[in-house]
């Protein structure tokens, strides 16, 4: 119940603001609410309980395991499973809390992966370690579904990148397409939180969690074309940009819009990377795209272009606002720099300095701190990246810290009085 609001309603009530009658619904409202949705903390100290007993049982079991005869260590790699099921048919027939559900879903989610490795070992199973992580991931994937686990999505997505990472980029590294697969999985799952929870913290945290694992695991999928790993992550990061400024993000705070704070900073960051004439260098030495790796790169931007023609469509693209075309603007600089290294280079510095210059006047525009530091930030980053390639005096690039430090003083300064000003302004009326 907000604790607060019901705090304050004897003095609303005493004062006349509201009738006896109208707290009583409210209170009941706030009241019903709280009854509806479980206690979060709870829930999490029911889901680290739940995996907290699990990592207890295969300690001690790991510790006497070869004292028990193969019977024995049978019945032990099959009685977590076993326990699992039950508590979650429990859950499911009992129609027990969500606290219950988490809880019995994400110890039967180690249960398997634990019962699966045990009965290997005993009977001397051959495999992989990628085949065991794609088997166990797929076997506790309907449980998501089942029980409506927000745990077991979380777990479903870290799993997964681990599963990739260990299949693209370790030893014979190949390409994992089954993650494609294996993220598909949840994606419904996602939309309907999206729609239904929209602000919730579990969303928040998917928003966060599912860019972060395309980030990390793209690079798997670009193994003999290494040149264009550059191009598919300046194309990644803008499609996650735009799906940022999307109708159902861009009214999301920024800590809870993973999309919009990871594109833009993954953009920037590539930028300062690119501004560097030594990586275009790189690009000279393409002589050829007849690989598989050009085609996702061209799917990916296929996609990016679709999702920046649907926000134009539904008017919601700043023209003005470079981060929304940067994709496209790199992609032919990309073709640009298989002739010459020079250009790109200028290019990319000129917009750096555009979308610094563009990011303050958003933060001034909107009276946004944050997003006007993040465009001062920017230069200085630019600015800081030129002292490494060009032949500029101590005095004059310790003069340019100074003046860079004074521009982050007064602009901030000038922004708190403006705010100071409306807020007084507002006061008044």
């Amino acid at each position: 119940m907000n604790s607060k609001l019901t705090k304050e309603l004897p003095e609303l009530v005493e004062n006349g603001v509201i009738s006896q009658d109208v707290a009583l619904k409210i209170e009941r409202y706030y009241q019903s609410k709280s009854n509806e949705n479980p206690n979060r903390l709870f829930t999490v100290f029911g889901v680290l309980g739940s995996v907290l007993v699990g990592l207890g049982i295969i300690l001690i079991l790991a510790h006497n395991w070869d004292n028990f005869s193969k019977v024995i260590k049978t019945i032990f790699a099959f009685a977590p499973l076993v326990i699992g099921q039950v508590l979650v048919g429990f859950s499911l027939l009992k129609k027990k809390s969500a606290t219950w559900k988490e809880a019995s879903g994400t110890f039967l989610f180690f249960a398997v992966g634990a019962s699966m490795a045990i009965v290997s070992q005993i009977y001397n199973i051959p495999g992989n370690f990628n085949s065991y992580m794609l088997t166990w991931i797929i076997l506790c994937s309907p449980l998501i579904y089942l029980l409506k686990s927000h745990a077991l999505v979380l777990l479903h997505i870290i799993f997964t990148t681990i599963y990739a990472c260990e299949y693209g980029y370790a030893f014979g590294s190949k390409t994992p397409w089954m993650y494609l697969v294996l993220i598909i999985l949840i994606i419904p799952y996602y939309i309907k939180l999206i729609q239904n929870r929209s602000k919730a913290n579990i969303t928040s945290v998917i928003n966060w969690l599912l860019p972060l694992s395309f980030i990390i695991v793209l690079g798997a999928f670009i193994t003999k074309f290494d040149e264009l790993i550059f191009l598919s992550y300046i194309i990644l990061f803008g499609l996650f940009y735009n799906l940022g400024k999307g109708p159902r993000f861009d009214n999301l705070k920024l800590r809870q819009n993973g999309y919009l704070v990871l594109g833009s900073l993954g953009t920037v960051i590539l930028l300062l990377i690119a501004s560097f004439r030594w990586i275009w260098k790189d690009v000279l030495r393409i002589s050829s795209f007849a690989t598989t790796e050009t085609t996702l790169v061209a799917v990916l931007f296929i996609t990016t272009a679709f999702v920046l023609t649907y926000l134009f469509l539904k008017k919601r693209v700043n023209k003005l606002n470079l981060f929304h075309f940067i994709f496209i603007i790199m992609t032919l600089l990309f073709f640009v720099g298989l002739t010459n290294d020079i250009t790109p280079t200028i290019v990319t510095n000129v917009l750096l300095l555009i979308l610094g210059i563009n990011a303050i006047k958003i933060g001034v525009d909107k009276m946004h701190f944050g997003i006007l530091n993040y465009g001062l930030v920017i230069i200085t980053a630019l600015i800081f990246s030129r002292f490494f390639d060009t032949n500029m005096s101590f005095v004059i690039r310790g003069l340019l810290f100074v003046v860079v430090g004074v521009g982050f003083f007064a602009t901030n300064y000038v922004m708190l009085k403006k705010q100071k000003s409306k807020a007084q302004k507002t006061l008044k009326k």
